[in-house]
């Protein structure tokens, strides 16, 4: 009996030890700070007075959703981003990343400039091009390009963020 009584003063002491122990915050370290790349690039080239207008005009579209096959402020894709701002300006392109990726000149990310086209490859495991962007900025150590993500629309990204860093398939020049 005394046996029993001792076991149900324990157990609430138990019960409370548990709950304490349990309920300690747990550090999740999810939050790394993005990891960046540094790419060497030229800039003492000035980009043309063309480019830099089609870039305004692609930066136009900039929040503009996602739509597969879209060349409109309702919606559009990278390639569509691309043919349209061009298109704007009297400067006709291909339609597809596929066909864009071999038209123009192929240029060293060294060298890319303001308007020349960025292209990547995003599947997991593949290095076939199937997204493209337009340089939007060169600056020491980072090129900037306008795109249109699946997933958040046109919007100005850059090389120097791991995902595109190790993404980056080739640059090419139209201008």
């Amino acid at each position: 009996m005394c046996y029993i009584q001792g076991m149900k003063r324990l157990l609430p002491i138990l019960l409370i030890v548990l709950l304490v122990s349990s309920c300690k915050s747990k550090k999740n370290y999810t939050s790394q700070k993005k990891q960046t790349h540094t790419i060497k690039v030229n800039t003492s080239t000035e980009p043309s007075k063309e480019a830099e207008s089609i870039v305004k005009t692609a930066k136009t579209f900039n929040g503009t959703r996602y739509k597969y096959g879209g060349t409109t402020k309702r919606g559009m894709d990278c390639s569509g981003l691309v043919y349209t701002s061009f298109g704007n300006h009297d400067i006709t392109v291909p339609r597809t990343t596929k066909d864009l990726s071999s038209y123009g000149d192929w240029v060293d990310i060294k060298q890319v400039n303001v308007g020349d086209l960025v292209f990547f490859a995003t599947k997991k495991n593949s290095r076939k091009v199937n997204h493209v962007g337009i340089v939007t900025n060169v600056r020491t150590g980072n090129v900037e390009f306008i795109h249109a993500s699946s997933s958040k629309g046109v919007m100005i990204s850059s090389l120097a963020e791991k995902y595109w860093y190790f993404a980056f398939v080739q640059a090419r020049r139209i201008l």
